[in-house]
């Protein structure tokens, strides 16, 4: 028995990748009798940190939490009353491929719609089961996150550009991020924010524009640069078309009129302009800010159009095109676009809009999935127009927090006929399920992992499986079972590993002989490809005047639009709403996720809205006030944060935000902070992407009468 107690317990050390966001760091995670008990950084990665993240940090509590969902759950009582029954897979997923072929076989493939949240090529299967199933109902939030950008990039000079930071370049543009990016020693760092971002704190230059107008700012940095003559004029005349067309265009856009518009004074974007454009070595990063307005697309043509005529693509520390060890972007072959007839894909609600990708052409730049804008599927459960929407698979999504014009979205949840959820936790969305099916966390799935680990080089990772926490299944997973119960098998693989070993072909090399690789497989930068191959465009050289564009019917250069509700295009607003909204990803938290773990919520308790200290003054408001936030679509509660780090005329209000701890009595308080309670979806939206306004708009603050 002594022996028993003495003997040592064993320990293993997994070596795998954190999901917490894309960066996609090395972590090590030990393991005692079959449970993690620590997670550490991986010294022996690329790019390694002496400590992992915030978020990474608190993995365990997130895997082992009182609220993972650990089994399938079916419906028992009415939508948001919190009455589930534990069933089997086999159940679950059966009764979600009866109400998927019912709806099927009485009203047409199309009135079965899927949405996916989760990044990755986990995505791709969502996809790829619409494909087969015959709905061209893809939806995803895809033409207010990172796509817009993307899409110019490709339009402009063929590939998707990344900033390569591991060159250290010699000048960083950040613009609309919350990034804090690394700057060597000696080099210059300009910011382009509505916010003090920790960035913009240690910025050479610091542009602070009225919210939704990044479009003018960067038509007036390219007027500076032209007139001024800094840009590459060699680049110019070998690899570029319609730079004689943007030399009469940007005249539209002198500095002074620019600052009237931006709020930005027009001597400092002369300066930003003039710092970016002296060195030879730079490069130009932005996020997510300006994507979800109007301008969203054509705000990446213009920034796009500024590094391309500043030579500062495919150069070191400038916009690289990356080359991974292993094909990264969906293909036809990988979502199986071919199995969806065409007849389906014209059914595809919103196609009468004309979004990108418009024609067979744009195959033969990015095989980008066609998808499905949230405004457009909620409509049509609504309305039950062009024809209605019968059932809805949800899967690593919370739209009832990160779609538009939440109100609406509820309501849409509430009326189809049949919903199924998988997530991690019971969400809000969840909550108003029939059938909930419990995903597994990173720690709980083996993947590959493609990543950039913030830098211009790409990495093929191995993401293996730590533990088994209840009968949790990976997004792949559950829908290859659910392909196999429609009679779909032999359009997937028969498990996981089967398909990762197939994904990995092109390499030679197997799941199990990556995860027992030392070190990971990464790409050689290679610089300056377009030199033997040109760009991949019609034209093969960077297309500053797109003739996509123009043949797609949009706007061959970038042209600004005032968007809606602001100080300019609806002034009669003022008197009521004086204030313009934008808004920020907290640090702690991605997205909607993770409001439920005391680790995050002891670092940021509460949501924050971030005020003037004089616009406070004036409305009786303290620090650590509840406040009101309001706009004539509803209104919402928020902390009160006081800074001087935001211009007087606007206010950043807290994104993403829910209260788990307050149960399903209010439905976990979905709608008291939601800053999408606030935005709208309604047209008019960029005619390119389809992104609606969710930012830059006109809003009041006033004392609450109760607390959060």
């Amino acid at each position: 028995m002594g022996d028993l107690i003495n003997r040592k317990i064993e320990t293993k050390v997994v070596q795998t990748i954190c999901r917490e966001c894309r960066v996609g760091c090395g972590m090590l995670v030990r393991v005692q009798q079959g449970k993690a008990i620590k997670v550490e950084s991986n010294p022996s990665y690329p790019k390694p940190k002496d400590k992992l993240c915030p978020r990474a940090e608190l993995s365990l509590e997130r895997l082992y939490h009182p609220s993972r969902l650990l089994y399938p759950m079916k419906r028992i009582g009415g939508r948001s009353e919190g009455k589930w029954q534990r069933i089997t897979w086999d159940e679950a997923l059966e009764t979600v491929m009866q109400k998927f072929v019912s709806a099927k076989n009485k009203f047409g493939a199309e009135s079965v719609a899927l949405s996916k949240g989760f990044y990755d090529r986990h995505a791709d299967f969502v996809s790829r089961l619409g494909n087969v199933f015959g709905t061209p109902n893809v939806a995803s939030i895809d033409n207010t996150c990172y796509i817009p950008s993307a899409t110019a990039r490709l339009m402009t000079y063929g590939y998707d550009g990344k900033p390569d930071l591991t060159s250290l370049p010699d000048c960083i543009l950040c613009w609309g991020s919350g990034a804090n990016p690394p700057v060597r020693e000696g080099g210059k760092l300009i910011v382009v924010n509505s916010l003090r971002t920790e960035a913009a704190k240690r910025a050479d230059i610091w542009l602070q524009p009225r919210p939704a107008t990044d479009l003018a700012l960067a038509l007036g940095m390219l007027n500076v640069i032209v007139n001024e003559k800094l840009y590459d004029r060699e680049f110019i005349n070998e690899w570029t078309v319609g730079f004689d067309k943007l030399k009469k265009h940007i005249r539209n856009y002198p500095p002074e009129k620019v600052a009237g518009i931006t709020w930005v004074p027009s001597k400092k974007i002369i300066a930003a302009s003039e710092l970016f454009t002296a060195y030879r070595y730079a490069c130009l990063m932005n996020g997510n800010a300006s994507e979800d307005t109007y301008n969203s697309t054509q705000f990446a043509r213009a920034i796009s159009i500024i590094q391309a005529i500043c030579g500062l693509l495919d150069i070191p520390g400038g916009t690289i095109e990356t080359e991974g060890p292993i094909q990264t972007e969906a293909t036809g072959r990988d979502i199986l676009r071919d199995k969806l007839p065409k007849e389906q894909e014209a059914k595809r609600l919103g196609a009468e809009q004309g979004y990108l990708p418009p024609s067979e052409l744009w195959s033969s730049i990015v095989c980008k999935p066609v998808e499905v804008h949230p405004q457009h599927l909620v409509t049509a459960i609504l309305k039950d127009k062009p024809y209605p929407i019968k059932a809805l698979g949800i899967l690593g999504s919370n739209p009832l927090l990160t779609w538009s014009n939440s109100r609406k979205v509820y309501q849409a949840l509430k009326k189809v006929d049949f919903l199924v959820v998988a997530d991690l936790i019971m969400t809000p969305t969840a909550e108003l399920a029939d059938i909930v099916l419990p995903v597994a966390s990173y720690l709980e799935t083996d993947a590959v992992i493609v990543s950039g680990m913030g830098t211009g080089v790409t990495y093929l990772q191995a993401q293996q499986k730590v533990v088994q926490v209840g009968e949790c299944l990976s997004n792949p997973e559950i829908i290859m079972r659910l392909a196999d119960k429609m009679g779909f098998c032999e359009y997937f693989w028969k498990d996981l590993h089967a398909y990762l070993d197939d994904y990995l072909k092109p390499i030679g090399m197997t799941f199990t002989e990556l995860s027992s690789r030392a070190a990971v497989i990464s790409s050689a930068t290679r610089y300056r490809k377009y030199l033997g191959k040109g760009f991949h465009t019609p034209s093969g050289k960077v297309e500053i005047y797109s003739s996509l564009c123009e043949q797609w019917g949009y706007e061959p250069l970038p042209v600004y639009h005032e968007p809606e509700e602001t100080p300019v295009s609806a002034p009669e607003l003022l008197d009521e709403y004086p204030l313009i909204l934008t808004s920020a990803h907290e640090a702690n938290y991605v997205h909607s996720q993770d409001r439920y773990l005391v680790g995050a919520r002891k670092k940021k308790p509460d949501p924050l809205v971030i005020i003037h200290p004089d616009t406070a003054s004036r409305l009786g408001i303290a620090e650590g006030d509840i406040v009101y936030i309001e706009n004539k679509r509803g209104r919402i509660k928020q902390k009160a944060t006081l800074s001087d780090g935001i211009d007087p005329r606007v206010i950043g209000v807290g994104y993403g935000w829910w209260f788990p701890e307050k149960g399903i009595s209010s439905m976990y308080g979905w709608d008291e902070a939601n800053i999408n309670i606030l935005t709208d979806d309604s047209p008019p939206y960029s005619p390119e992407m389809g992104s609606p306004k969710m930012r830059g708009f006109l809003c009041k603050v006033y004392k609450a009468d109760s607390q959060l």
